[in-house]
């Protein structure tokens, strides 16, 4: 047996069977092993997409995601999305070629250390050295992806140790691939629940592992379990998130605040008055001890609390132990009423180019419409208004890093997760252009979605920045052209609509429904900016 064999197998028997990929020399054993074990390989037009894949592919069915990448150059394209993947805690799985260890030193082709380039992106890294190794380095790897607060690994697979006999080198059972969860201990479990009860203006923050998407019914349980709103984050707008209006409010009264997985970081203005009372007390329970070592040092003496321990567990134990009650009833409905809290629509008729809000009007009807709706939105000043305004049980969106480019690849990855869904992904017209060659991807797989793309014919974001902070007249390299990604799109053989007129958005969604195609619809919108909650 080969060692892409035992990998191949070993990937399977941890209940892998999508791979994301774009294919290259060092890999091709690889491939030809998955033949074997039934696992599918999804072939796109950029390493980097295929790494955004994983990771929507694992937020999606919250196991591991797995990318496949060629060696040193391919390997470089593939960087980006770690770094997302890491802030917005999914576990994905890169596997990527690299040069023969036989040849190590002598000028391989594609010779290239990647481990030193990957490890400060990731949360293990290695170079499989045997081919025996194999079934075990990747045990260890996709466990450390999943464990504690979820994150990208990386294995390099030289091409000779994919080649070689792995020997007497059995593939892992299913049990090596799940790392054993760490409990809080329960005394610290009831001094959080005792905090919360003798509070006054409690809050419960959670990190982008437990967003509405993941988990959803939980929040649910735990709100109702210690009568304390709980309130996921995973904006790099932090407290001036538009999806979550007005939060600045709420929190800066809080006396109370537990911290399930949420970093007391730049989102939260570093647990500083005047983001959040100088009298707040914390309560914080973290699987990473350096996080928990940096929130102390900026909390000092408010920092009542620290517990080195699974998240989700800890969120389980609470909601089993806590008890219940209606004491915040009031404290509730003025949180709710500061998230809900969202800037006045435009009056009167629908203009031309159309007001972003309109726009997402329309949008939003589809969501409504749809038995599983699935939203995705981007960063930008667009993407703001989009997630300011628009909503469905399950969202992706470009999370902490605050980078864009990767919410076309999400799409596509939602409807190989979750084939019946209904796909809207909302994007800029400087988004589009990361990624549009997985128009192609999305049109050879079958997949149909619907893609916004919110056209201003500019970088809006660094626009409104130049326009604020340096003035009007110092506007320099943001515009973009007048361009027909619609056109661009219908050329990979999707569906492509061009809205000017508000009036028109609900017959194009239709025919875009009705198409069974990718579709790229691209709405004229003015380049307003974006709600940002108060205080930015």
């Amino acid at each position: 047996m080969r060692g892409a064999d035992l990998l191949a197998k070993s990937l399977s028997n941890a209940g892998v069977d999508v791979i994301f990929s774009l294919s290259g020399n060092q890999i091709m054993p690889l491939y030809d092993a998955c033949i074997d074990v039934g696992i599918r390989i999804i072939h796109t037009r950029h390493e980097g997409a295929a790494v955004y894949m994983a990771e929507a592919y694992a937020q999606l069915t919250g196991g591991i995601g797995v990318a496949l990448i060629t060696a040193a150059p391919g390997f470089a394209s593939g960087l980006g999305p770690l770094f997302m993947a890491t802030a917005a805690e999914n576990p994905i799985l890169l596997l990527s070629g690299d040069s023969p260890v036989a040849q190590d030193g002598k000028g391989a082709f594609q010779e290239f250390d990647q481990i030193s380039v990957s490890k400060p992106l990731t949360k293990f890294a290695k170079r499989v050295m045997a081919a025996s190794d194999l079934g075990t380095d990747t045990a260890d790897a996709i466990r450390t992806a999943l464990a504690g607060r979820p994150g990208p690994v990386h294995l390099a697979l030289p091409f000779d140790v994919l080649n070689n006999d792995a020997g007497n080198a059995t593939a892992p059972d299913a049990a090596a691939f799940q790392p054993t969860p760490v409990a809080p201990a329960a005394d610290d479990i009831s001094a959080i629940i005792d905090a919360l009860a003798n509070a006054e203006r409690p809050l419960v923050l959670v990190g982008p592992s437990q967003n509405a998407s993941r988990a959803c019914a939980t929040h649910t349980h735990l709100a109702n379990a210690l009568d304390t709103p709980v309130i996921p984050m995973e904006s790099p707008r932090g407290l001036n998130d538009p999806s979550l209006g007005n939060l600045a409010a709420a929190i800066a009264k809080a006396d109370v605040i537990v911290n399930l997985g949420k970093n007391m970081d730049f989102t939260t203005g570093f647990g500083q008055a005047p983001k959040i009372s100088a009298n707040c007390a914390f309560y914080m329970i973290d699987p990473d001890p350096k996080f928990l070592d940096r929130a102390e040092t900026a909390m000092g003496p408010r920092m009542k609390l620290r517990a080195c321990a699974d998240t989700g567990t800890a969120r389980d134990m609470l909601i089993a132990k806590g008890p219940a009650g209606t004491a915040h009833a009031a404290w509730h409905d003025e949180v709710a009423n500061c998230l809900a809290s969202r800037p006045a629509l435009p009056k009167g008729p629908a203009k031309t180019p159309m007001h972003p809000a309109v726009l997402c009007g329309a949008l939003q009807k589809v969501l409504d419409a749809a038995d599983d709706p699935i939203l995705i939105v981007d960063g930008g000043e667009f993407g703001q208004w989009a997630q300011a305004f628009l909503s469905a049980p399950t969202r992706i969106i470009n999370g902490p890093s605050g980078a864009i480019g990767g919410c076309l690849c999400y799409a596509f990855a939602a409807k190989i997760a979750r084939p019946d869904a209904t796909v809207l992904v909302v994007m800029g017209d400087g988004t589009v252009g990361f990624h549009i060659g997985e128009f192609e991807t999305a049109h050879r797989y079958g997949t149909d979605f619907i893609a916004v793309v919110g056209h201003d014919a500019r970088w809006n974001a660094e626009y409104q920045i130049q326009a604020r902070d340096f003035g009007p007249d110092r506007i320099f390299e943001t515009e973009l052209n007048e361009t027909r990604y619609d056109q661009a799109a219908m050329g990979l053989g999707c569906h492509g609509e061009f809205v000017t007129d508000p009036t028109d958005l609900d017959a194009a969604l239709a025919r875009a429904q009705k198409s069974g195609l990718p579709t790229c619809l691209v709405a004229r919108i003015e380049g307003l900016p974006a709600p940002s909650g108060s205080g930015h």
